[in-house]
């Protein structure tokens, strides 16, 4: 079965807010966006596909569309004078754009411990190296995010990618997530370990 009964609200999701977005960016004239509808809707199809062999997660699944949504949101709904991206959340702290970045590229995290499992030699549990693997794994995704807004900015004639500081900050922030992502799969691993202990004992 390519999805399951649980797995259908979230291909619902997509089919809803994708296209809605992609007709807000073209009614805009926001090419930046109508980019990245693009590399949601690959993603998408990517996802879809491998769900037969792979099968991802429903925290991964929900994450990635989250994800895109936030994005999509992101840049196309205006808050003043400017779009939700450059909303402050905490004052000096926080941007809309830093939450995404961290959420998004803490599911890549995920996403990549997932791919990486299936390769892993049975009996060997050395989690703390692989939780630096996969953590990298997700810096370098966003990495790559970083070099598709410079592609955006030397090729469409406005964008709302920022400079510099923001791509540092955004690094930063894809960073965060991964750590984040792999406290989170700490604490499933150790509640996944707690009940076999207990048998033990």
């Amino acid at each position: 079965m390519l999805l399951t009964r649980r797995e259908i609200p979230v291909l619902i999701v997509n089919l809803l807010y994708v296209p809605v977005f992609a007709l807000i960016a073209l009614r805009n004239l926001n090419f930046e966006f109508v980019l990245y509808v693009g590399v949601i809707l690959i993603v998408a199809a990517w996802v879809v596909w491998k769900q037969r062999s792979v099968r991802f997660d429903l925290p991964i699944l929900w994450g990635l569309t989250i994800w895109g949504l936030l994005h999509m949101a992101g840049g196309n709904i205006r808050v003043g004078d400017d779009i939700l991206y450059g909303l402050q959340l905490i004052p000096v702290v926080l941007r809309y754009d830093q939450l995404v970045h961290a959420f998004g590229f803490g599911t890549a995290t995920l996403v990549c411990h997932h791919l990486l499992k299936p390769y892993l030699r049975d009996g060997i549990d050395r989690w703390r190296t692989l939780s630096i693997l996969i953590v990298l794994m997700g810096s370098g995704l966003g990495a790559i995010n970083e070099i598709i807004e410079f592609i955006a900015v030397q090729t469409l004639p406005e964008t709302h990618v920022g400079g510099y500081d923001n791509t540092l900050w955004d690094l930063i922030f894809n960073l965060i997530g991964g750590l984040l992502a792999v406290g989170w799969l700490t604490l499933r691993r150790a509640r996944q370990a707690a009940p076999s202990l207990a048998r033990d004992c």
